[in-house]
């Protein structure tokens, strides 16, 4: 790629392959690396059968289509070239891609599986897969192209061969309002003569287990695919394979398959009688085409294999991750190898033990925690057991298959989660820290299956509150437009009609219906509803993305409205109490509904040193708590956020309403929260990280917040006393108040609660407990969480010193101002930026600090050296040297 052309191509759709999208996709590139910034860009588009195209454009991300609407499966390629007073580059690379199958042109029926309705009573988690098949006849194809989505989760063969790379398809979607369509080319897959199509089809996300009681999805009863099948022959004559009622269904090899639960398969199963297919038995949403990458086996682990004086086997891959097992050994004919799934091993036994993940609701009966597949052998050459039908949370496996032998080498892990692009590096001298990033991004990729979820084990469904604290860390590791643009669709579509936020999308629970009282009561939580406001402006900053904000507008301000009028008509029994009349700022003190509050924070402790439970020991107690802080703490930063955001959307109006608002719901959590020598009512770390990070205080009494934070946590043996809403904000409160030694020593701090500390006991994702794993070494709650994992932000804001500037949008400027430690001698990373990459690198020489910086031609930069002096910089690399002044 030469140095001065446009590069990275892109339009802002997934795709298998090649890209797919709509009618009129935006496309994006990055400038020329070497050359001056552009005065502006010149486009050449070809679509198949037109005319050249020629189009121009200012900016580079996020461009409108600039020519006709597109069509069904049409063909374009497209180059661009920037434009400079003295200079024009030459022509990037071509980009190609396609056009889906748009909504208004299937022909398709959608075909249900003949023994469904029955197979529908069964209890989830025990119902099979089918197949559905349909045959063809053609001759001298030179292009075919496979068109099919589902109401559950599908494969499909052409002869016998799978139909692209894209795993768990259509993926994880609210059913009732948006459901996506995957494209395969498998025209080296048709042969002349007959030829066979088959959807193997099963409960999937749409109507199998749910969340952690495993309830059952409500989005509908029947299952049901969709597919065509276009084909281009050599005389240029164009054939369509369309599902229909000509098609057959079977049961299939998959006697039981389930998400959650598993997958057992039976290769000596007999091919049950093939029936006539249900045509147009299910009703579904347009069909669209999705803005993210897709779900893929993207890594391979080996395995290690233990034996169990019992005769189990024990796998362990080394790594928590989400995906399948591979088993290409599968035993002479008849055998059955049953393989449970887990994170943990019993520190006694070394047995696998999932306990640790079963769940109960106070009063019902313990919900036992399952990932449980089966495969019985047919004796064939060849065979291999790889369940693509169900998903698991896991680094060990339990095996069983009596005294048949089983191999190391005949086991791998498929890793699978969204196929997400790497964007952002991170390295320095402290290896403990090396480790704890990787922890974290590990966490997080086991976490992206389709979906933002807390975790890929026990409840696995996409928390708004995780994704709304980590995604400014999710930024710095992968490009998450597509993927973060797409779950937000879901959480508009599930949005409640008086405004809420659902506490989970996609929400197969359907709380928006009102099914669940208890789930009702507790849908609205600060922090996790502001979801809608906060990720959409994170996107925004990131990426540039103005679309982002206006496509999620209406959904914010019903949002942030609902908040507005709760608080101002809700009111704490502890302020009831202490006046029956509401004081007058008590209009903007939102503590009358539900909040999560500080989930999560490190547990007390009693004299003997075991752990205190609050939620679980007295949920009743705790839900009565006040979290009034809490809540009006993100009222005014979604206010204020929305407030931002109509400035940007040209609604002025807007902006002045809820800027005055903002200030309103400030000066009351002030007046409720806070007094006069900068101390918190409530008194805890949390609430001066909110306090500071959410410019609450006011500027006069911020050292005093600060310090007061900092003696809260030394008084805690400096151990961080954070929960799911602050702790991705602790460190850098910390250090830009004054207090970065402190900042590193909680981040270096091994004890309990600690990030080392989890490393020390084998973390190799991050826990949701701070002792998720105990001094006993037993485990408690899921150990793949990956909101904690937010820290390792810092890494990349202050270790290695690299943020986006203050009003920057899309990194058109930046900031490098490291924050250095005596136990850390150096820090290196790179950020593939809106602008280009964006490279950093410091280290320490006696006194001195060196930093180099490469600048993209399209960005500037502000380099703060230890001992205050600022400097600016332009496109290129900059070299500074400055006194190292000890934190």
């Amino acid at each position: 790629m030469a140095p001065n052309v446009p590069y990275d191509l892109a339009i802002d759709y997934g795709g298998d392959g090649i890209p797919v999208g709509g009618s009129r996709p935006r496309l994006s590139w990055k400038p020329p690396r070497t050359a001056a910034a552009p005065d502006g860009y010149e486009l050449q588009i070809h679509i198949h059968g037109d005319p050249e195209y020629s189009a121009r454009a200012v900016g580079h991300l996020f461009v409108d289509w600039p020519v006709r609407a597109l069509r069904s499966g049409e063909r374009v390629r497209w180059r661009v070239r920037s434009r400079a007073a003295t200079e024009v580059s030459a022509w990037s690379v071509w980009h190609a891609f396609e056009v889906g199958l748009l909504d208004a042109d299937w022909t398709a029926s959608w075909i249900t599986p003949a023994d469904d309705p029955q197979a529908a009573h069964l209890a989830p988690g025990t119902r099979p897969a089918h197949v559905l098949r349909g045959s063809f006849h053609t001759s001298d194809v030179v292009r075919a192209r496979l068109y099919a989505t589902a109401l559950g989760v599908y494969e499909a063969f052409v002869n016998g061969e799978r139909a692209g790379t894209v795993e768990l398809s259509p993926g994880s979607t609210s059913y009732d309002r948006s459901l996506y369509a995957q494209a395969a080319d498998v025209t080296s897959s048709v042969r002349p003569g007959t030829n066979t199509i088959e959807i193997v089809l099963s409960d999937g996300w749409y109507r199998g287990q749910v969340g952690a009681f495993r309830k059952p999805a409500g989005w509908g009863e029947l299952l049901a695919a969709r597919l065509e099948l276009h084909l281009e022959h050599a005389d240029g004559t164009r054939q369509v394979v369309i599902t229909d009622e000509r098609w057959t269904s079977a049961p299939s090899a998959t006697t039981r398959a389930d998400l959650m639960d598993g997958q057992i398969t039976d290769f000596l199963a007999a091919r049950g009688p093939e029936r006539p297919v249900l045509a147009d038995a299910v009703t579904a949403p347009a069909i669209d085409w999705s803005p993210a990458p897709p779900v893929r086996r993207v890594e391979d682990l080996p395995a290690s294999l233990t034996r169990l004086p019992n005769g189990a086997w024990i796998a362990d891959f080394g790594q928590n991750a989400s995906g399948w097992i591979a088993l290409t050994d599968l035993g002479p004919a008849g055998t059955r190898t049953v393989i449970d799934y887990g994170e943990h091993l019993d520190p006694s036994t070394g047995d696998l033990t999932t306990s640790h993940l079963d769940c109960q609701r106070p009063g019902n009966p313990v919900t036992v925690f399952v990932q449980h597949d089966e495969a019985v052998s047919s004796g064939a050459v060849g065979e291999v057991f790889e369940p693509r039908h169900t998903v698991h949370g896991f680094r060990y496996a339990r095996l069983e298959r009596g005294d048949v032998p089983l191999g190391a080498s005949s086991l791998t892990m498929r890793v699978v989660h969204t196929d997400l692009r790497p964007t952002g590096t991170f390295a320095c001298s402290h290896q403990d820290l090396n480790r704890l990033h990787e922890v974290a991004r590990w966490s997080f990729r086991g976490n992206a299956v389709d979906v933002p979820t807390d975790c890929p084990t026990r409840e696995r469904i996409g928390w708004t509150g995780d994704y709304q604290v980590f995604l400014p860390s999710a930024v710095r590791l992968y490009d998450v437009s597509g993927f973060s643009r797409k779950w937000l669709r879901s959480v508009r579509d599930d949005q409640l009609d008086d405004g809420r936020i659902a506490n989970f999308s996609p929400d197969g629970r359907r709380i928006k219906l009102r099914g669940d009282q208890r789930l009702d009561m507790m849908t609205g939580s600060a922090g996790w509803g502001d979801a809608i406001v906060l990720v959409p402006w994170a996107l925004y900053e990131t990426y540039g993305d103005r679309q982002v904000l206006s496509g999620n507008w209406d959904a914010m301000v019903r949002w942030v409205e609902w908040a507005l009028a709760t608080a101002r008509t809700a009111r704490h029994p502890s302020r009831v109490a202490r006046s029956a009349e509401p004081l007058p700022h008590e209009e903007f003190v939102w503590d009358g509904s539900f909040h999560w509050g500080e989930w999560a924070e490190p547990k007390p402790r009693t004299e003997d040193g075991s752990l205190v439970e609050p939620a679980q020991g007295d949920p009743d107690g705790w839900m009565a708590t006040d979290k009034g802080e809490v809540g009006t703490a993100f009222l005014f930063r979604s206010t204020a956020t929305l407030a931002t955001i109509a400035r940007v959307l040209g609604r002025s109006d807007e902006a002045a309403r809820y800027a005055h608002l903002a200030e309103r719901i400030k000066d009351a959590w002030r007046a409720e929260f806070l007094d006069d020598t900068g101390r918190t009512t409530v008194d805890t770390q949390a609430s001066y990280v909110r306090a500071l990070a959410f410019g609450l205080a006011p500027e006069k009494l911020r050292d005093a917040a600060a310090a007061r934070l900092a003696t809260l946590i030394r008084e805690a043996g400096t151990h961080l006393g954070t929960g799911f809403l602050s702790t991705a904000d602790l460190l850098p409160v910390l250090a830009d108040s004054g207090h970065a030694d402190l900042a590193y020593e909680v981040l270096l701090q091994r004890t309990s609660p600690s990030w080392l500390g989890m490393l020390d006991r084998g973390a190799t994702t991050i826990w949701e407990e701070w002792d998720g794993v105990d001094d006993n070494g037993d485990a408690h709650a899921s150990l793949n969480h990956y909101s904690k994992g937010a820290v390792i932000n810092f890494l990349h804001t202050h270790t290695l010193g690299l943020r986006q500037a203050e009003g920057s949008v899309a990194w058109e400027s930046f900031v490098v101002a490291p924050v250095a430690h005596s136990l850390i001698r150096w820090a290196r990373g790179t950020f593939d930026s809106p602008q280009g990459t964006i490279a950093v690198e410091w280290r320490l020489e006696g006194e001195n600090l060196h930093i180099d910086v490469d600048i993209p031609p399209t960005a500037t930069a502000t380099v703060i050296l230890p001992d205050g002096r600022r400097l600016e910089a332009g496109p290129g690399r900059f070299q500074a040297t400055g006194r190292n002044v000890p934190s």
